[in-house]
Order: C-alpha cells, then structure tokens, then sequence
C-alpha cells in the first residue's frame, strides 16, 4: 500500500520521462498474476485500448478492506494499472472513491507524456476498480 504522495517522491528522484518510463515498465513486470479464473468479461475494463482486466475482491483477513489484481498487454499501462492497485489496494471501499484520476496524472506528470486515448482508459479502469468496490460494499 503506497500514497500518492510516496509515489510523487518517487518521480521526482528518477528525473526525466525515460527513466520515469522504465520504472513504469518495471513495476508492470512485478505485478503478480492474475489469476486465469479472473480473466472474464465483466473484468475486462472497457474503453481502453489495451486489454485490462482488474478483480476487486474482499481481503480474508479483513473483510472491511478491498484487495486488487490486475493484468495488462501493454508494458507501459500494466506499469500505470501497478501503481493504481498500489494506491487502492487493501482499503476502505470510501477510500476507494475518493481516488481522484486528474490528482494521480498531474502529480506524476503523467498528462505530458500519455496519449488522450491511455488517459481515457485510465480513467476507465480506475471507474471499475470504484465501480467493483461499491458492488462488494452492497447489501446482499
């Protein structure tokens, strides 16, 4: 579990775009596997132009927290999706909505450097990790 504002720090100490780049690629490939039983269509996020998939699901050793995986086909978005699982990852389904997509990307100065199509499916895959958490948090 990481804040944002750890992640900022962590930005500023790499410098240029290239190096910020490799780490993004970097913490993709770290990213755990998704496990192939999750890989269904009501996982898959829509409206990106890579193939996503995020499965929000209850932690068995605290229920009351949102636990994240996720996969991607693109190096550069798996390292985004990383860091999105990094932020919302074992937390309260409020902290969850409270994620602010605009906050991350000005933040990580990643608006300068992504195309307005991988903002779009950032911010589609950001709405179902939100929209997941919520269906867990509903009354059965």
């Amino acid at each position: 579990m990481m804040t944002l504002d750890e992640m900022v720090e962590t930005f500023e100490l790499l410098g240029d775009w290239d190096q910020r780049y490799q780490y993004l690629v970097e913490l993709g490939q770290k990213l755990p596997p998704l496990p192939e039983a999750a890989r269904i269509e009501d996982h898959k996020v829509k409206g990106c132009m890579s193939q996503v998939w995020i499965h929000a699901y209850r932690d068995p050793e605290a229920p009351h927290l949102i636990r994240y995986h996720g996969d991607c086909d693109t190096t550069i978005i798996k390292g985004v999706l990383t860091l999105l699982i990094q932020l919302v990852d074992r937390r309260r389904v409020e902290e969850i909505e409270q994620l602010d997509v605009d906050e991350f990307f000005e933040r990580l100065e990643l608006h300068e450097h992504l195309s307005p199509n991988r903002h779009v499916g950032v911010y589609a895959i950001v709405e179902l990790m939100k929209q997941q958490a919520r269906e867990l948090d509903a009354p059965a």
